[in-house]
């Protein structure tokens, strides 16, 4: 499956829309990990344990996306946009949402 943020791909024409996909994932942190990413935050640097949460949920939301397009029959995705928020009481979840447009490429 290729992803891709152009809303094109050079040397490849557009020969199907599928439609508009989204894939989306949302992880919970834990207590331990926010008390170690405030004293991050004080001392300064980064916050590993952030870090690979983040990356977690972007893999998991891109694995949706792939198996979504899939399931429409299309064989990439292009004008992907990626979003992060912080959700739940007091922000206690993240959330990584990627969204694009389904097509066949010829």
């Amino acid at each position: 499956m290729l992803l891709s943020t152009t809303p094109s791909i050079e040397g490849r024409s557009i020969k199907e829309y599928k439609g508009v996909i989204v894939g989306e994932a949302i992880l919970g942190t834990n207590i331990f990990r926010d008390m170690f990413a405030g004293i991050r935050d004080i001392v300064g640097g980064r916050s590993g344990a952030y870090e690979k949460e983040l990356a977690k949920a972007r893999q998991i939301a891109f694995g949706e996306i792939e198996q979504r397009a899939a399931e429409l029959g299309a064989n990439a995705v292009i004008g992907m946009d990626i979003d992060y928020e912080v959700v739940g009481k007091d922000g206690s979840m993240m959330m990584v949402s990627v969204s694009g447009t389904a097509v066949v490429l010829s």
